[in-house]
């Protein structure tokens, strides 16, 4: 009663992806499929009693295990992963959650990005994925970030009844001689299923007929054979031939089933079968084994004679894979490879040989191919996550990336060793299975070098071993730490007075080895005073190039020189800057002409001074005193008599100014004397005064 309530729930629920196992159709409901249920109550309530739920397996160290049937349709559900590893959704989309495979190149399952639903994503046949193996499952590793964490996923494949019966051919020819004797049995090939369990070959049936029943066996591996039993005899003369319809029913539901045609031929007696030297057979072969090659010889003998005694060979049961590979000569019995065998594909094969005498006599052993593991695959690097670029100011021990690394073989010909070249700031720390980080292992300045091209290399240890390189093109970003710096310490400009407004007096320039706007200088002068007033009054800078400017004209005689401070700061967050010197001197322009201070004028510019009447040759007489506001040559005066009454009685000292008597005077000399006196600046072009 248990069976039939499990087996018609399961038909009326047939859309939900139910994770059963168990040999009787058991199925587990969890509270959705309840809540969808609706008026299916009653069942449910009987099967909750009886049935042991298995929708999510007991997780080891973190695992997953999950059982559906096959050929759910795409976007079918299996289960929530974030719900079974106790997360919320939201996080394990936030932690980059993601399958990797596990030696398949197929993925058959993926994550539901917003739901963390794990679903079908491609139909799975699972008599193509495991063949005839009982246990089907898919692997997963379930990897998420922040923090690094692997989970491992299985998905176990439960068999739907979606194949029939099939013979090896669809006419079984025997012949039987007339002689045989009511009871003997006559082996028939056994028909095939590529579904297990129940769901396999059960029973056969043969139709009704005047001669034979039929006898239905169980041999070693669990597989159903029919026997034809002789129960009457034949009469070659009456009947020569006997045409019979042999069913194979497998225990699926529904069920399905696949017929043979038997085509008796009477013939005179034959009556010992072929008979193999083994039972079973085991050989073991090499993956990538030449075409050609030998994999095993089969052998039976016959102690009939002649005819009834030639013995040939040929496959009476292979799946469709096996077939595509393997042959086997039909006068020898020797197995030979004829096509590509691979041990990733497939690392076994088993196959049934049947041996027939030339009378159609058969008997049937057992052959098992192991395929062993070649080191044909090289490892293959996987970037599963890469900051790029990292900033110069990261510390050392920061991670940027995470590497994981695959290998297609077996055993030792999959383990892999990783690397990374020398001279590099950076290294690989093994991580959980097969998981690197990298990592920085010293301090980094992107203005030494602010691009990395590092070469991870991964090495099997097969014999030879195989490698592949992966080379990770890293940036480095920039990271405002370099104030700008001036060419020189300080700066000295040198300006003529009486300078045009705007004019360049000198530049500055200041480096920043920064990128961009943080390398980017924007000059500016530091507020202080000139005599008083803010040196803005004075200068100006071109923030961008550093040129300064003469706001106005500089007057020497008003102040020769002052001092400004010129700020370069980058445009970084927080910005940096430097601060610079810029001394200022103003040369003197010859602008200012001689000023007599002795003798003083008395009105209209005319000077009087008396000289005693009896003056000598060579006295003084008087002194021209004159000063001029420039400096230097512009204030170096001469002195110059450019007109007098008696041109011969007086002479001036060309620097002193000393007027003196050239001869004596005397009475004839005129009272009242008239000189006009030149003083003259060394300036170019000069200046002068009378």
């Amino acid at each position: 009663m248990q069976c039939f309530f499990s087996l018609r729930l399961a038909n009326r629920l047939n859309n939900y992806p139910s994770r059963t196992t168990g040999l009787f159709c058991e199925l587990s409901l969890s509270s959705r499929h309840m809540s969808k249920m609706g008026h299916y109550g009653f069942s449910l309530s009987i099967l909750c009693v009886t049935l042991l739920s298995l929708s999510k397996l007991h997780p080891s160290h973190g695992d997953i295990n999950y059982s559906i049937p096959e050929e759910l349709k795409c976007g079918s559900f299996i289960g929530n992963i974030a719900k079974d590893l106790g997360l919320d959704a939201k996080r394990l989309s936030a932690r980059d959650a993601r399958l990797d495979l596990d030696g398949s190149s197929r993925r058959y399952c993926d994550i539901n990005a917003n739901s963390a639903d794990l679903i079908v994503s491609e139909t799975i046949d699972r008599e193509e994925l495991c063949g005839p193996r009982v246990s089907c499952a898919l692997k997963y590793e379930l990897v998420l970030e922040n923090p690094l964490e692997l989970h491992r996923v299985t998905v176990q494949i439960q068999d739907i009844n979606d194949n029939s019966p099939r013979f090896p051919s669809e006419r079984i020819e025997l012949e039987i001689v007339e002689s045989a004797v009511k009871g003997q049995r006559f082996p028939l090939n056994e028909a095939h299923d590529a579904d297990i369990g129940l769901n396999a070959v059960q029973s056969y049936t043969l139709e009704r007929n005047d001669h034979f029943v039929l006898s239905v066996h169980t041999n070693r591996d669990g597989g159903k054979y029919g026997e034809l039993v002789l129960e009457k005899e034949l009469d070659r003369e009456q009947q020569q031939e006997v045409t019979l319809l042999l069913t194979a029913v497998d225990g699926g539901t529904p069920q399905r089933s696949g017929t043979v045609v038997i085509h008796v031929t009477v013939l005179d007696a034959n009556d010992n079968i072929p008979v193999f030297i083994q039972d079973a057979y085991k050989v073991s072969l090499p993956e990538n084994s030449p075409l050609d090659t030998v994999v095993a010889t089969v052998s039976a003998t016959d102690a009939d004679e002649g005819h009834n005694g030639e013995v040939s060979y040929d496959f009476s049961r292979i799946s469709d894979k096996a077939a595509r590979l393997f042959s086997v000569e039909k006068k020898t019995g020797k197995i030979k490879v004829i096509g590509p065998i691979d041990f990733e594909a497939e690392t076994y094969y088993e196959m049934r040989i049947q041996a027939q005498d030339g009378s159609g006599l058969v008997s049937n052993t057992k052959v098992i191919v192991e395929i062993t593991d070649e080191n044909d695959n090289v490892p293959v690097i996987f970037l599963k996550s890469l900051k790029n670029p990292i900033p110069e100011d990261v510390l050392p021990g920061t991670e940027v990336g995470i590497i994981n690394v695959q290998d297609k073989d077996s055993e030792g010909n999959r383990q892999v060793r990783c690397s990374i070249q020398q001279n590099v700031p950076f290294k690989l720390n093994p991580s959980i299975k097969n998981y690197y980080s990298l990592v920085t292992t010293s301090e980094l300045d992107r203005e030494i070098i602010s691009d990395y091209n590092i070469t991870i290399t991964a090495t099997d240890e097969g014999s030879p071993p195989l490698s592949s390189s992966k080379t990770i093109h890293l940036s480095v970003s920039d990271v405002n730490d370099n104030p700008p710096v001036f060419e020189e310490q300080s700066y000295s400009s040198y300006v003529t007075e009486n300078n045009k407004p705007g004019s360049s007096m000198c530049s500055v320039t200041a480096r920043d080895p920064d990128w961009r706007q943080n390398g980017t200088v924007v000059y500016s002068l530091l507020p202080s005073d000139v005599n008083g007033v803010p040196v803005s009054s004075f200068l100006s800078i071109n923030g961008d190039t550093g040129v300064i400017h003469a706001v106005r004209p500089f007057d020497y005689e008003q102040f020769r020189s002052f001092k400004v401070h010129v700020v370069a700061r980058d445009n970084g967050s927080p910005p940096l800057s430097s601060n610079v010197t810029v001394s200022v001197f103003i040369t003197d322009e010859n602008d200012n002409s001689p000023q007599i201070l002795y003798p003083a004028p008395a009105g209209n510019s005319l000077m009087t001074e008396m000289v005693p009447k009896a003056a000598l040759a060579g006295s003084l007489v008087s002194k021209v005193i004159a000063v001029d506001a420039d400096s230097g040559q512009n204030a170096w005066l001469s002195y110059q008599i450019v007109k007098s009454t008696d041109p011969g009685l007086f002479t001036i000292g060309l620097h002193s100014g000393e007027i003196r008597a050239q001869r004596d005077i005397s009475e004839s000399d005129s009272m009242k004397q008239n000189l006009v006196i030149s003083v003259k600046d060394n300036g170019q072009p000069s200046l002068s005064t009378t």
